[in-house]
């Protein structure tokens, strides 16, 4: 696996599937943000081995992301869920109830864990990595317009 390249620094690409940029921010070798700005941050690099994947991902190249090293700088009962959702495969979607009973110490019936899942969601930082476009009535982090194209690209 190419990235991360262990290296600190942000990159963006322009993608004119999702007519904006993709963004992806790393610490040494972690990614610990992935956005979709409508310009990027200024003195970004293009190239980065991620993009690469991310540009074929979008062209429909099957990819699930799970190789990459993620630096999760979220509160511990917000990163259960986004560990959960990242072991939802390519092309399937889920349910907040079913992410729910994935995540440990979670309950499906219980409206405050209902809630925790959809605020971690909500607060992923690196949509796309962790697939939160794969929980059907839940927020993302991705703007509505690149959630549905990710979806589209999956069949979902």
């Amino acid at each position: 696996m190419e990235a991360p390249t262990g290296d600190a620094g942000i990159y963006a690409r322009e993608s004119s599937y999702l007519d904006r940029y993709v963004q992806l921010g790393e610490a040494g070798d972690r990614i610990i943000s992935l956005s979709f700005p409508s310009q990027p941050e200024d003195d970004v690099s293009e190239n980065h081995a991620l993009l690469d994947r991310i540009d074929e991902y979008l062209q429909g190249v099957e990819d699930d992301f799970t190789d990459v090293t993620v630096g999760l700088t979220v509160p511990t009962d917000q990163r259960t869920v986004l560990e959960a959702v990242r072991e939802i495969p390519y092309g399937e979607d889920a349910s907040v109830a079913q992410v729910a009973r994935m995540t440990p110490d979670l309950d499906d019936d219980d409206e405050d864990d209902l809630a925790q899942v959809r605020k971690a969601l909500a607060a992923n930082p690196v949509p796309l990595l962790i697939p939160d476009h794969r929980v059907r009535d839940g927020p993302s982090a991705a703007p509505p317009p690149v959630e549905q194209k990710l979806r589209a690209i999956e069949g979902l």
